[in-house]
């Protein structure tokens, strides 16, 4: 299973590099009203919108030194007459500020089950970043794949955080063992679905006890995993064995 990296400069880097690959695809040429096929519904616009509005909400918050939960993030369209990558540049550079001159080890509310600390938030902003650079890419038609270490903490994140917080948009009435396979970077989860309850185990020497239980194995590059977990490439991307249906109970 795939630890993660708590190191501050580590998300940082990694924050930064794919910020600045977001950036250059709100950059290419491609308009900015130009749909996103991963995000059904979006323009590029919107997507940037989308991105500035969760870092403004990051940055509102997690300096703050408190525990206590923060207003809820805004959802409002983008006004008339602003400009999505200029807000998108403004947020992104006030949020790598802030995040930079925070102490990882300072209180902040988070939503999962994860210590509340602001190294929650170094690390969230990272992932949330690369896979909406991936969105990004993909309204020009190509996107790069995650870089693999990266990737395969995203996998953990959605099964050690996100599915954990109770957002899970998969069917929670499966139960049954499945392996995620990484072949590039030679990392296993074992994850154990009990309807709408999730262990992600740290062995590879586990049996399923109920002889009822479905199981299904998956494997492919750690970067196809973390977006088969996302919903932005099909399951059958990898290479799969079992019940395929089963690794629905896993998308986030």
């Amino acid at each position: 299973m795939s630890k993660p990296q708590l190191a501050k400069d580590i998300w940082l880097a990694a924050l930064r590099t794919e910020g600045g690959a977001f950036r250059t695809a709100l950059s290419s040429g491609v308009p900015l009203d130009a749909p996103v096929p991963s995000c059904p519904g979006w323009s590029l616009a919107d997507l940037a919108w989308h991105v500035s509005q969760v870092y403004v909400y990051v940055t509102g918050h997690v300096a703050r030194g408190v525990l206590d939960k923060p207003a809820p993030r805004s959802t409002d369209p983008r006004p008339e007459g602003v400009d999505a990558a200029t807000a998108w540049t403004d947020a992104f550079t006030e949020l790598v500020a802030t995040l930079d001159a925070v102490d990882p080890e300072l209180p902040a509310w988070n939503f999962a089950p994860q210590a509340k600390k602001a190294s929650f938030w170094h690390r969230r902003m990272a992932h949330e970043t690369v896979i909406h650079r991936w969105d990004a890419q993909m309204a020009g038609g190509l996107a790069e794949p995650i870089e693999a270490r990266l990737a395969s903490d995203n996998v953990t994140e959605v099964l050690d955080t996100w599915i954990p917080s109770g957002r899970r948009s998969g069917p929670t009435d499966r139960a049954g063992m499945i392996a995620l396979h990484a072949t590039d970077s030679d990392q296993v989860w074992y994850v154990r679905l009990r309807g709408a309850g999730i262990a992600l185990l740290d062995t590879d020497t586990l049996l399923d006890s109920d002889e009822h239980h479905e199981r299904a194995t998956a494997s492919g590059s750690a970067s196809d995993l973390a977006l088969a977990l996302w919903g932005r490439v099909p399951f059958d991307t990898l290479l799969v064995s079992g019940d395929a249906t089963l690794l629905r109970g896993l998308l986030a």
